[in-house]
């Protein structure tokens, strides 16, 4: 899958497409039905796919710290879409210009002038446009005039709800990893490339695979079973953190993996870390005595997780 970084780095070669444009935050089962349907059209027109997302996210503009937290950094959501038949992922920078840009203007200038777009797939609550300005009916009446086929994808759903980025977020803000996984469409997962930490796992007798997440808020905090995929293959075992580690006064964001049965050096390497299990919430210790005893509880619980009889749900 190709990455273009904003509008700017278009060429001739990438005009005329099919395309879709949101947030897609979380790649979860709504969004896979929008890319199965603008694939399907892609192979009968024999063109190639275009997402158009954003970054930052539009409502991280606009609301700044009191925006909802992100289900995943963009790192995970191109691997997320690069999992589908996806060509192009077109990332436009969120800035002034563009939430000051006329739904007129964002229809011709990129749409038509920039991407020549032949078929674009909408979400039914699509707003774009400054002051949200533009809608389907908008975008419909354009590729009349124009020469483009709009077409909304109706909101797909699971136990008679909409499956939305809101309804993921509210499923792993309750700890709830295996709805998560049902509304995604695959365990929630994480990946970089290990990091060096300051070495405080292997200091309370637990060596640790870090990895930095950025500034920006996650929708995910706590304590987790997890599997780890990296270079060897096969899963690994072991136990997660994600937060800020207020114990030792952290104020980085990262997520601290415990592999369980394993020896070797991940530093630099990528790995992918699947959160399967609710543990506990982070939550700050009197002591590294009462955090490194709450961390053996931790791994015994993770244990008894992997070790339950197949088909047995927890959560």
């Amino acid at each position: 899958m190709e990455l273009i970084r904003g509008a700017h780095n278009l060429k001739d070669r990438h005009r005329g497409t099919v395309a879709t444009i949101g947030n897609f935050d979380g790649v979860h089962l709504g969004h896979q039905a929008v890319l199965g349907q603008l694939a399907e059209k892609a192979a009968l027109l024999n063109l190639p796919t275009t997402v158009i997302s954003f970054e930052p996210l539009p409502r991280e503009y606009f609301m700044g710290e009191k925006a909802p937290a992100r289900l995943q950094r963009f790192r995970d959501k191109y691997l997320a879409l690069s999992r589908f038949s996806v060509d192009r992922l077109l990332c436009l920078r969120f800035d002034a210009p563009l939430a000051n840009l006329s739904a007129d203007d964002f229809i011709q200038r990129l749409l038509v002038d920039r991407l020549n777009v032949r078929y674009l797939v909408v979400g039914d609550d699509f707003r774009f446009g400054k002051n949200r300005s533009g809608d389907f009916t908008t975008l419909a009446e354009a590729g009349e005039r124009l020469g483009f086929e709009v077409v909304h994808m109706h909101s797909f759903q699971i136990d008679g709800e909409r499956v939305s980025s809101t309804r993921v977020r509210a499923a792993l803000a309750a700890g709830n990893m295996r709805d998560a996984e049902r509304l995604l469409g695959r365990p929630y997962r994480m990946n970089g490339r290990v990091a060096h930490g300051d070495k405080r796992g292997r200091q309370l007798g637990f060596p640790t695979a870090n990895l930095r997440l950025g500034k920006h808020a996650m929708a995910v905090r706590g304590v987790f079973a997890a599997e780890v995929f990296g270079p060897q293959g096969a899963p690994i075992q072991g136990v997660a953190n994600v937060g800020r580690r207020p114990t030792v006064n952290g104020t980085e964001l990262r997520l601290e993996v415990h592999l369980f049965d394993f020896t070797g050096d991940l530093y630099g390497q990528h790995i992918q870390v699947d959160l399967l299990h609710h543990i506990r919430d982070e939550v700050r210790f009197e002591s590294l005595d009462a955090l490194r005893a709450r961390i053996g509880e931790d791994i015994a619980l993770a244990h008894a997780f992997f070790q339950r009889p197949t088909g047995s749900q927890w959560q």
